[in-house]
């Protein structure tokens, strides 16, 4: 008798991955990003750690806002469509039979397998199967706003903490340019991990999150220094 095993699918992380990598991204960059742009403005460093703490801490909360809103809204269309699904079992379960039948049939069975299948998962469990296999519905894609929003406001800290680290550490005549390349390098670690626990190819993902990081950081140094000039 062959054995069974368990399997762990990397789709399974799909939610927290998402929100994590965003928040500690959105962190790195952003954070940096304005230390940056303060820093070439010539202004004082009081002023720098202050734009960086508050950076962190506005960064977190909007991050948990923004998440918990966008994630709430996808629960709540889900919330009706699984409404909407039980209703139409309740009030035509034998057109209801056939549609899962013809989705099955598109798939590749044939008529009489199909209407077997489709039979058997009516039997059990019928508004799951037309959950899954009319909407699309999957336990591993279900909207969880809290779980959403927690950890994008986690990650966003723990990727703002970085630069706000290097500037408390940094002389101030090397602050924009130590800021800006460890940030980077924080950006590099961060593709990296994302596309391990993701399966992604990592060299095509920690060079998309390091040349819009850079991006980013160096346009805001370039505001910042012309408003140095100017004032």
């Amino acid at each position: 008798m062959p054995r069974l095993h368990r399997e762990s699918h990397l789709v399974s992380r799909i939610g927290w991955l998402r929100a994590s990598v965003l928040g500690a991204n959105d962190g790195i960059v952003s954070t940096a990003s304005l230390i940056i742009g303060v820093a070439a403005a010539a202004a004082k460093p009081e002023a720098i750690l202050l734009t960086g703490v508050a950076a962190l801490v506005a960064g977190a909360m909007s991050m948990a806002a923004g998440e918990y809103v966008s994630v709430s809204s996808q629960a709540d269309t889900e919330k009706a469509d699984r409404a909407r699904e039980a209703q139409e079992q309740l009030d035509d379960p034998a057109s209801e039979l056939e549609e899962l039948t013809r989705i099955y049939m598109a798939r590749g069975l044939d008529r009489k397998l199909a209407a077997e299948v489709a039979g058997q998962f009516t039997a059990r469990d019928p508004l799951k199967a037309h959950l899954r296999d009319e909407l699309g519905l999957s336990p591993h894609f279900e909207a969880k706003p809290i779980e959403a929003a927690g950890a994008s406001a986690a990650s966003f800290a723990v990727g703002a903490a970085f630069p706000l680290l290097l500037a408390l550490v940094l002389p101030r005549s090397m602050l924009a340019w130590g800021v800006g390349l460890g940030s980077i390098a924080f950006l590099v670690v961060l593709g990296m991990v994302g596309a391990r626990a993701g399966g992604a190819p990592m060299l095509r993902a920690t060079l998309r999150v390091t040349f819009w990081g850079a991006l980013a950081m160096a346009i805001t140094a370039a505001v910042g220094l012309m408003f140095g000039a100017v004032g």
